[in-house]
């Protein structure tokens, strides 16, 4: 009998004080250098898209990886390229800390389009609204703490 896995993640993280750092003419060379960094994972990148500010990206994540391991590659590796590509001067690195959600094959297609859409969604809510509803809806108890500014 052959192993099966389907592990589809929606996973969120931004920029340090959530600063807007990641300007539109350079955004695709981040997308397609963080898609590398998945691909020699054994992972698949489904979407990745953003705004100024943070990253959604829906993967699927090898077995092989743990999860905490794999998003801190993910921002270690993409905040070096950034800082060291010359395109994004103010980038300080990524905030500390991320969001990652189990998505099911069902609902796919749906957060596929939801993060294709980041640019439109966000010209009426904040990162910050995005991220505790977010939350909410995954049933996550809020720390406060972590959105004092």
């Amino acid at each position: 009998m052959s192993s099966y896995r389907q592990l589809f993640y929606h996973l969120v993280f931004h920029s340090k004080g959530a600063e807007k750092t990641i300007n539109d003419l350079h955004c695709k060379e981040v997308y397609n250098y963080i898609w590398g960094i998945v691909k020699n994972k054994n992972s698949k990148l489904y979407q990745i898209n953003g705004i100024e500010d943070h990253i959604h990206m829906l993967v699927d994540i090898h077995p092989t990886h743990t999860v905490s391991d794999f998003v801190r590659d993910v921002k270690s590796f993409s905040s070096g390229w950034m800082k060291q590509s010359g395109h994004f001067p103010i980038f300080k690195g990524w905030a500390e800390g991320y969001g990652i959600f189990a998505v099911s094959y069902r609902e796919k297609d749906m957060i596929i389009g939801y993060i294709k859409k980041q640019k439109e969604h966000h010209r009426n809510v904040t990162f910050e609204e995005e991220y505790r509803k977010l939350l909410l809806e995954q049933g996550i108890t809020i720390d406060e703490k972590y959105f004092l500014k």
